[in-house]
């Protein structure tokens, strides 16, 4: 496991943070969600054109997009049924790198989320959003503006091809950087980076064998509402 990369003020950049058993279990997880309740085809708000990547979620709450808007949900917008557990080495991914403010403080190798004063169970993530790219897919830039607390960093872990992944500021017309991003890596942005915008350039087809039909996976792990006291 390799030490922070600070990308920018905000950003932490942790790359081959899971080896390969971890990645490996973590598809089968992604497996058993797909098999059980399947993925779907996001599309633009207003005007229904898809998206090129196909998604599903894991937690209480999964972001969805239709033609009604972007928006959290407890359940599969297809068939109703609600979203399966967060992972447990995602859960212990975000406890040991997201420190909540009743932790330690100092360490360079985390970001303080400051949710709440008495316990770090509020600080939990409520969503991961499952995207999965294949050899053309992209992702323009965007913030992740959806949920109601933004001072909860954002945490990504990718899975699968390598991706060209860009990050930029809250300005859409900002200047950016790129960091290629492989299979094992975790981001995480919060603090003064938390709505910067950012995206997926392109994918690098066969750089990985995690995926017998190849492609990319990334997970996201957000908290959406404000932690209570």
């Amino acid at each position: 496991m390799s030490a922070a990369v600070t990308v920018k003020p905000g950003v932490l950049y942790f790359p081959g943070y899971f080896d390969d058993a971890k990645q490996a279990a973590l598809i089968r997880e992604i497996d058993n969600n797909a098999n059980e309740l399947g993925w779907f085809q996001p599309v633009m708000p207003r005007w229904g054109t898809p998206f090129s990547v196909r998604m599903m979620n894991f937690g209480t709450l999964g972001w969805v997009s239709d033609k009604s808007g972007y928006r959290y949900q407890a359940m599969h917008p297809e068939n109703g049924r609600p979203w399966p557990p967060i992972p447990a080495i995602l859960l212990d991914l975000w406890r040991t790198k997201l420190r909540c403010s009743d932790t330690k403080q100092g360490r360079s190798d985390t970001l303080e989320g400051r949710y709440d004063k008495n316990s770090s169970r509020h600080c939990e993530p409520e969503a991961c959003l499952v995207n999965y790219y294949g050899p053309k897919a992209k992702m323009g830039l965007h913030q992740d503006r959806d949920e109601e607390d933004m001072t909860a960093p954002v945490m990504s872990v990718s899975l699968g091809d390598t991706a060209l992944f860009r990050i930029g500021t809250d300005d859409r017309n900002g200047p950016t950087q790129s960091l290629k991003l492989h299979s094992g890596d975790v981001l995480i942005f919060g603090g003064p980076a938390r709505l910067a915008f950012h995206g997926i350039d392109r994918i690098y087809p066969g750089t990985s064998r995690l995926l017998p039909e190849g492609g990319r996976i990334n997970l996201t792990l957000r908290r959406v509402t404000r932690p209570t006291a």
